[in-house]
């Protein structure tokens, strides 16, 4: 094993990527970026010189990261939100995110006269535009339904080069989403929905003592187990759902809620997460794969390119609230978590339920409109 694959090694990387991220983002031109957009491109950028490993060279650390850290960032974040403020954020985050999924579907038919990739593809075409749709409505668990439904995971280097083309993509589309909100109100001024909280205020209340370290870790170590089991014994119940209701059920205690540092643990949690979201950036993979590696890129970054035109027009002619626009818009082509990154980098917390809400959403809309491109097809 090379030190650029040990998790040891790896794992300090990522955290020292944290600490520049945070840093940089507090200078002058790094407030406009933000700390999270900063995480990501540092580690695409050491990802792709080799000195990470990237998606096609990973490692068990980065699935750890998704599997255990990324749910119990969200119960932390959880842990401070406020009921009565997502009442109003509630409706808008769904009716957006609906004219989002439809946008993805519109996007990936309009790319596929565009570009026309079933004379590369053939009849593969079909599946490959009901994949993408699927996973840019909800997320990897239907963009490999409609692979199982017609064998495309039997394709080999096919299907590895569009998860690569996905994660490539997925990582783009992160960047932009951070960017809209700033790019937007350049030319047309929003008005917030919902109640946001101060910044100022959350940061004094949110100082990490031993006393709450303890007790934050063990109430997220037990939360995670119980959504784990609950997925066992009613698998139709996604953990996700659940390990967020435990984390809604329990700030509505005194004694949790006044429990400090659950925002900056979660914080710190997706900005790592959000590390390893850069590293999965692998160009060299999609490079690799010549004209059908950038024809799939053609075709995604097409689809998700119309999606967003469609989703920032539509939506801020009827809500004009780019933070909610960009974060739905992040719930449809990256999924809740990147979401839920997104509302944290805007300091719309209000907005995290919502957008775990939505990111479920697309989960159970994407195989259907995945399965309706490929019968248009």
């Amino acid at each position: 094993m090379g030190i650029f694959r040990d998790p040891v090694y790896v794992l300090g990387i990522l955290c020292l990527l944290v600490i520049l991220s945070i840093y940089a983002g507090r200078t002058r031109v790094g407030k406009k970026l933000g700390a999270a957009l900063i995480v990501i491109v540092l580690a695409a950028i050491l990802a792709n010189l080799g000195w990470i490993p990237s998606a096609s060279d990973s490692i068990p650390l980065y699935d750890g990261i998704f599997t255990y850290l990324a749910p119990i960032s969200i119960f932390y974040l959880l842990l401070g939100v406020n009921l009565t403020s997502i009442k109003k954020a509630g409706a808008p985050m769904i009716v957006l995110f609906l004219l989002g999924s439809l946008a993805t579907t519109l996007g990936v038919l309009a790319a596929w006269y565009v570009l026309s990739p079933e004379r590369l593809f053939g009849t593969d075409g079909d599946t490959l535009a009901g994949m993408l749709t699927g996973t840019y409505t909800g997320g990897s668990v239907n963009f490999n339904a409609i692979a199982l439904e017609y064998d495309f995971q039997k394709k080999g280097m096919f299907y590895a080069g569009t998860i690569a083309v996905d994660n490539v993509v997925t990582t783009l589309w992160i960047i932009v989403t951070l960017s809209i909100p700033a790019l937007m109100r350049r030319f047309w001024k929003d008005k917030k929905l919902g109640v946001q909280e101060s910044q100022v205020e959350n940061e004094e209340k949110d100082s990490l003592s031993m006393h709450s370290l303890m007790w934050l870790a063990f109430l997220g170590i037990a939360a995670y187990f119980i959504s784990e089991g609950v997925s066992i014994i009613f698998p139709k119940i996604p953990s996700i759902l659940t390990i967020s209701t435990i984390g809604i059920a329990l700030a509505q205690i005194p004694f949790v809620s006044r429990l400090g540092g659950s925002h900056t643990l979660g914080l710190y949690l997706i900005y790592l997460f959000l590390a390893v979201i850069g590293a999965y950036c692998d160009l060299s993979a999609v490079v690799e794969l010549q004209e059908v590696g950038i024809t799939i890129f053609l075709f995604a970054s097409l689809s998700v390119l119309i999606h967003g035109l469609l989703t920032v027009f539509v939506g801020g002619c009827i809500y004009r609230d780019w933070d909610m626009i960009a974060i739905v818009s992040q719930a449809n082509i990256g999924g809740g978590t990147t979401a839920i990154a997104l509302a944290e980098t805007f300091h719309r917390n209000e907005l995290i339920l919502p957008a775990i809400l939505v990111g479920t959403l697309g989960n159970a809309l994407g195989t259907y409109l995945g399965f309706l491109v490929v019968y248009l097809l």
